[in-house]
């Protein structure tokens, strides 16, 4: 039988997959940590030119997010099977241990064993999770994110409002141990985010699909 830390690694690993930095690989722009932000997510891929991989890299680090936060059901089931125990239904589960499952994909996102831990911000991983584990808060912040980037077209900041909210709009819907949990996802999310930060602060952040130089030449 699988062990309690056996079942925490696998939304890890999950979460680990660097697919933009494998994709940028594949489709042959290099190391995409040597291209604009260093990051591996979609906006720094977006920075290739290549929208078709910036939105493939989006999709699939978002779902990493979300299958990791129904990983729990999935792997307590199969530890019922083993047993021969009739398997529980969804209900039998909580809000918190999709999150605390989705908390570890975005902390193999953020620090993937795979890169020597240094990965990405965990951005679409985070809005996967929420997806998952909390759909109103994923979708109130998906549409935060839309707002704030229509507006100033800054993805960090679009990024930083939307899981800043993410908290109280889960203590709203779902109560307030998962909006503690969120709140944790969201601390990690803008504590990856400090350089954009500064750099916002500066007036040197770039802005949605401008490269760094371009940014650094005006």
């Amino acid at each position: 039988m699988m062990s309690e830390l056996e079942i925490f690694l696998v939304p890890y690993l999950i979460g680990s997959i660097p697919f933009g930095f494998l994709l940028a690989k594949l489709a042959g722009y290099g190391d995409i940590r040597k291209t604009g932000s260093g990051n591996i997510g979609a906006t720094n891929v977006l920075r290739t030119g290549n929208k078709f991989l910036a939105v493939f890299t989006l999709i699939l680090d978002s779902a990493k997010g979300y299958i990791a936060a129904l990983h729990f059901y999935l792997m307590v089931s199969l530890l019922f099977v083993i047993d021969n125990k009739p398997v529980p239904n969804t209900s039998d589960f909580s809000v918190e241990d999709s999150l605390l499952f989705g908390l570890f994909a975005i902390l193999g996102h953020c620090f993937p064993v795979w890169l020597k831990f240094k990965g990405g911000k965990g951005v679409a991983t985070t809005f996967g999770v929420l997806f998952a584990a909390v759909p109103w808060t994923g979708f109130i912040a998906a549409v935060t994110w839309g707002i704030v980037a229509g507006f100033s077209r800054y993805s960090s900041l679009s990024a930083l409002s939307a899981v800043a909210i993410s908290p109280l709009v889960t203590f709203i819907y779902y109560g307030p141990m998962p909006a503690a949990i969120t709140a944790l996802i969201a601390a990690l999310v803008i504590w990856r985010h400090k350089d954009n930060i500064k750099r916002l602060m500066a007036g040197t952040e770039p802005k949605i699909g401008q490269k760094k130089e371009e940014k650094e030449q005006e």
